[in-house]
């Protein structure tokens, strides 16, 4: 009678609301929130994204971010609650009858795989991902263990240097990316996680076979949005000094692969990523159209119209650059709409484009594009505004040329850059 009381009063626990998951309403082991300010335990939500859904369950908000904050606090108290809520041990009649309640108890089930790891087993398996990662079946069951490592880095900092210091796991992350399709898009992923401003990993990458390489070339051109953008951070956080930045400016493919991701349709968040730095080479496969066709889309957000802007201007210090530029009279155009709402950063990009084709290179046909397109007045209120003085005095120098050889009327004929200010009557 005490052992089924005891199992009755154990059915009735009451469970705090806050301790449970809104999506499958059990007490949550990982939880984690979201942009929206609602947590939700870490497999749940990472399962109702997984779906293709892009709003938060709780809210139906859309979600501008779908990184995880793991709440910490909440699973500590959890926890205590947790070990509060078991009690003190009942005391067994007899060691007979402690016996038979323990033979009676059902066997404990095994962890459940979407359940977090513990710091030990997740450092143990990282450290057999590391040894046993080499091929056969060591490769599949370090495969098996990678979720779980990831859940654990994905909870702090700290869990990610500890994993970052393993010897041997970043060459270890790199050949388990011989997969084909979600395999390899998964495991680049996973890269992303710890290869920002670490740099051995970055080291590691540089120092792979060319098969991993290809494997992230792979995800890029054909993965998800998700995955182009991890593969881009990777690259990015692999260049980290000139040498490599080189090497990668003369991989014709990995610049053809990267360019293709600058489009209107393209997810912004792989061309912020984009480390493009090689110049001809850029010029070469036809940028500037698409740069063009980027500035022009009207979805095009800050970020991702800085960075086309900023492509531009170094396109625009060569001279196959500028002169690429001055053959396309509707990205110049497209580039002097930016010159103003876009940003301070887009601004002075623009300015230094557009000053590189009118005056350093001092094309006819620049001259007379940024004219017809209202280039005067612009950057007579741009002298106006409360720009940098570079800036201001490439708009001066830009006035000067363009106002010559505008074919309206010369109203601004007798205007004298020497002084900034402009009466209203």
């Amino acid at each position: 009678m005490v052992r089924e009381r005891h199992r009755r009063d154990d059915l009735y626990i009451a469970v705090p609301s806050f301790f449970r998951c809104p999506i499958s309403l059990d007490v949550m082991t990982s939880p984690v929130s979201l942009c929206t300010g609602v947590t939700y335990d870490r497999a749940s939500i990472q399962r109702w994204l997984d779906g293709g859904n892009n709003t938060c369950p709780a809210t139906m908000q859309v979600l501008h971010s779908r990184e995880f904050v793991p709440n910490l606090t909440l699973q500590r108290l959890i926890r205590i609650w947790s070990d509060s809520a078991r009690g003190p041990p009942a005391p067994a009649a007899s060691t007979a009858a402690a016996a038979a309640a323990a033979a009676e108890q059902p066997p404990t089930p095994p962890p459940h795989p979407d359940s977090p790891l513990s710091r030990d087993r997740a450092l143990a398996a990282a450290r057999a991902v590391a040894t046993g990662a080499g091929g056969g079946g060591s490769a599949a069951e370090a495969a098996s263990s990678l979720p779980g490592i990831l859940r654990f880095a994905g909870e702090s900092e700290e869990n990610c240097d500890l994993l970052a210091g393993i010897e041997g796991f970043p060459g270890a992350l790199l050949r388990m990316l011989d997969f084909d399709g979600d395999e390899s898009e998964r495991r680049v992923r996973s890269l992303e996680v710890w290869l920002e401003e670490r740099g051995s990993f970055a080291s590691a990458v540089v120092k792979s076979d060319r098969r991993r390489v290809d494997s992230i070339l792979m995800v890029i051109e054909r993965g998800r949005s998700e995955s182009k953008v991890a593969a881009v951070r990777v690259l990015e956080s692999a260049a980290v000094d000139a040498e490599t930045k080189l090497a990668m400016a003369e991989c014709e493919q990995l610049l053809l692969r990267l360019l293709n991701l600058v489009a209107p349709a393209t997810d912004p968040r792989a061309a912020r990523g984009e480390p493009l730095r090689a110049k001809t080479r850029l010029v070469a496969l036809r940028s500037i159209r698409r740069l063009g066709q980027l500035l022009a889309s009207p979805g095009a957000t800050v970020p991702v119209t800085e960075k086309a802007l900023k492509l531009l201007e170094v396109a625009s210090s060569v001279k196959e650059g500028r002169a690429a530029l001055c053959g396309d009279a509707a990205c110049l155009g497209a580039v002097l709409q930016k010159v103003f709402k876009v940003s301070g950063a887009a601004t002075e990009h623009a300015v230094a484009t557009l000053w590189s084709v009118c005056c350093l290179f001092g094309d006819q046909r620049a001259r007379e594009v940024v004219a017809e397109c209202n280039g005067v007045a612009k950057m007579l209120l741009l002298m106006q505004s409360n720009c940098p003085v570079p800036v201001r005095q490439m708009a001066g120098d830009l006035l000067r040329t363009c106002k010559v050889s505008s074919s309206r009327p010369p109203c601004l004929s007798s205007y004298d850059t020497k002084t900034t200010h402009i009466m209203p009557f």
